[in-house]
């Protein structure tokens, strides 16, 4: 065995049979040894097309000369990518509802949240300051579907992510100057 199939043997490949490398594609390869190019990007919502609740998509992805997967028997292969599910909520239509009809609730009745839409339609708006509140939520994309589900963006970029911290969050000790 030559330097070239002990290494291969080393990153997790199964088999080494005639300078081919057959494995388990979707377990063992590492970035680099595959591309996934097929993304098939729906335009309606803007993510992967078959995005599932929680937050994957399968794409076809296709390894590098000699390797061979188990999958499929050739070189070729399916892996889930992250996405962002989104269930058909616009994050246009909830911004301009809160705007102009946010004093009535309709913002939160469309976003699926009837008890604080019929709370809003009572006391109008908390008295307008429950609806430039809402405003800022919405547009801070803090206030989402009530279906756990992202808003649908009118655009390809970037948007806003929330982070979050936890009591598993590490965090990098800063020096003290």
């Amino acid at each position: 065995m030559n330097y070239a199939a002990a290494l291969w043997l080393l990153l997790g490949l199964s088999h080494y049979v005639g300078g081919v490398y057959e494995t388990n594609c979707a377990e063992t390869l590492q970035m680099g040894q595959y591309l996934c190019l097929d993304l098939n990007i729906d335009p309606k919502t803007q993510q992967p097309a078959g995005c599932t609740p929680e937050g994957k998509a399968l794409v076809n992805c296709t390894v590098v000369n000699d390797i061979i997967c188990k999958e499929s028997g050739n070189n070729t292969f399916e892996r889930h990518i992250p996405c962002k599910y989104t269930n058909g909520y616009s994050f246009d239509t909830s911004l301009l509802l809160s705007i102009f009809l946010g004093m009535f609730g309709a913002d939160r009745f469309y976003l699926g949240y009837p008890g604080i839409g019929l709370f809003k339609f009572c006391t109008l708006g908390f008295m307008f300051i429950g609806q430039l509140v809402d405003i800022i939520l919405i547009a801070t994309h803090v206030v989402r579907p009530a279906d756990g589900s992202e808003y649908v963006v009118s655009y390809f970029g970037p948007t806003l992510e929330i982070r979050h911290m936890d009591n598993m969050t590490y965090r990098v000790p800063q020096p003290d100057w």
